[in-house]
């Protein structure tokens, strides 16, 4: 048995909407052998715009029951029986929903009238519920009335019974049957192609563009966990609206898909992204010349259009730069803003210290250039070389002079001994603080994947990956 359910409701998702209107049809496989319809009154105002696409005003339903005075009719209905709806997860995300919160446990198999429709009756225009029944002939007198889309959407269900010959509604009503959670507008094909391997995958729109882009050790099972379970927040439901296709490309190791997703982001700046679109580090080391002509050092937060001497993850860690170059280079705590108060120069020049103006500029400027000089120098160089997409090629990710540079694929055979020939193999990227740095972790915690071309010897091309 079905149970061909179409509600109204005050908004697009089940955790923050109340439900104006449902109602059920119980079709035996042949017909409808049972119909419910009741007006629900949601506890809150419906808006504006809600009404005049339903008709349903809160006069309506003022003296209509509150869903926990039906729930116990409704759940009787629907369990044991196949929910079907026309974008079936929107539905019972939100009956499921009301149901829970009135103390009772949803659990039921789900049939997707939309998806159905695209397989059974491929190749039309639109795939709404008023467009594909206008299509097919079907009356719907009660348009974005509960009643009147059930109603459509039985008779809809009923013609998909009568041409499935391929059972595909068998099929996808079977128990570990995992179709009917997909997103309503994506196709399984899409799903069946990943493959189980690092990379980046795309989700798309209607209309092609990249809406969501994400990585993964394992692509296939980490798009599958995309569309598991049964959230009802707003973004979720949004989200699973507007994917349409998935793409994707495999890369060699998770380091690679990590990185490439922040390429991509970057690249795409997809709507449902958000963790990276702010990542990055918020502070730097920057100088600029004081009015009595001292180049002064400091940390701050990160400007637009700046470019600081040297990134830093944090005020602390910019601090101890700071400290190491001070004790290094001679350098005046005053003038680099670590000694902040009015006492007498801790330095190592103390009264002949440069903020004390015993020390010229000329020579306190010079010994700040040299400190700049040395932190640039310390940047590294290397490539990681790594696992591959195939076996005999390596992954390989450039880091020149502490940032990184971008990346490719070379042959295992390849021998990394010139940086300027590596550089023809790889393709150059817009690197961040978040990328290099993930690099430079990746290369403490795995030294011999690393090949450094400060001191590039015979040995260092002895690569085990």
């Amino acid at each position: 048995m079905y149970a061909i359910v179409d509600i109204e409701t005050t908004g697009g998702h089940a955790s923050a909407n109340g439900i104006t209107e449902i109602a059920i049809c119980i079709h035996d496989g042949k017909e409808v052998v049972q119909r419910y319809q009741t007006l629900v009154n949601p506890g809150r105002e419906i808006p504006v715009y809600i009404q005049s696409l339903t008709g349903i005003s809160n006069d309506m339903v003022q003296q209509a029951p509150y869903f926990k005075d039906v729930a116990y009719e409704i759940h009787n209905l629907l369990q044991g029986h196949i929910f079907v709806a026309h974008n079936v997860n929107f539905d019972h995300s939100f009956v499921k929903h009301h149901l829970a919160a009135a103390g009772y446990d949803l659990q039921c198999n789900k049939l997707c009238t939309v998806r159905l429709s695209r397989k059974i009756i491929p190749g039309m225009a639109s795939y709404s519920l008023g467009k594909l029944c206008h299509q097919l002939g079907i009356g719907n007198s009660a348009r974005h009335r509960a009643g009147g889309d059930a109603d459509a959407t039985a008779e809809l269900f009923t013609l998909l019974l009568s041409k499935d010959e391929d059972n595909h509604i068998p099929l996808a009503a079977r128990q570990r049957s995992k179709e009917q959670v997909l997103p309503p507008n994506l196709h399984t094909q899409f799903i069946e192609k990943l493959p189980p391997t690092p990379g980046v995958y795309y989700f798309h729109d209607q209309k092609g563009k990249v809406v969501y882009v994400g990585k993964a050790v394992n692509i296939k099972k980490r798009v599958a966990s995309h569309f598991a379970g049964n959230n009802s927040g707003a973004q979720r439901q949004e989200f699973m609206r507007h994917i349409h296709r998935i793409s994707y490309q495999e890369c060699g190791t998770e380091l690679m898909a990590l990185l490439t997703e922040a390429v991509e982001i970057k690249r795409l700046w997809p709507k449902f992204n958000r963790s990276q679109k702010k990542l990055e580090f918020n502070f730097g080391l920057y100088t600029y010349e004081d009015q009595r002509g001292y180049l002064r050092l400091a940390v701050d937060k990160r400007r637009k259009y700046s470019v600081p001497v040297h990134t830093c993850s944090s005020l602390l860690d910019g601090r101890n730069i700071l400290l190491r170059l001070i004790d290094e280079f001679e350098l005046c705590p005053k003038l680099c803003f670590i000694q902040t108060n009015t006492d007498a120069c801790t330095g190592a020049k103390k009264e002949t210290c440069a903020c004390t103006g015993q020390e010229t500029p000329t020579d306190y400027n010079q010994k700040i250039n040299q400190a700049i000089a040395t932190l640039k120098q310390t940047l590294p160089t290397f490539l990681i070389r790594d696992e591959g997409r195939k076996d005999d090629e390596h992954s390989c990710i450039l880091i020149e002079e502490g940032r990184f540079y971008g990346m490719g694929y070379i042959s295992q055979y390849f021998a990394a001994e010139n940086l300027e020939h590596i550089k023809k193999h790889i393709v150059p990227y817009p690197g961040n603080d978040y990328m290099q740095n993930m690099v430079l972790n990746y290369a403490e915690k795995h030294p011999w994947k690393r090949v450094d071309f400060q001191s590039i010897n015979e040995a260092a091309l002895e690569i085990h990956v």
